[in-house]
């Protein structure tokens, strides 16, 4: 079964947070900032994140998700 994408980088984060994915401290400051900002992300948070998603084998967010 395929998983589905992330419909937004708060469940994206929250999955990664959640997870008990090794993360550095960096990335998990980073997670907990996205987790709780609604506002729309920037080109390289939403590269890092993406990254992120990739490296533990989540699924990506849609599009539109990174908003």
């Amino acid at each position: 079964m395929t998983e589905q994408p992330f419909k937004n980088h708060r469940s994206a984060a929250l999955a990664l947070l959640n997870g008990g994915y090794r993360l550095t401290r960096k990335a998990g400051q980073f997670l907990g900032q996205i987790a709780v900002d609604p506002s729309p992300m920037s080109e390289a948070q939403a590269e890092w994140l993406s990254k992120l998603l990739e490296k533990n084998a989540l699924p990506p967010l849609a599009l539109g998700g990174a908003k």
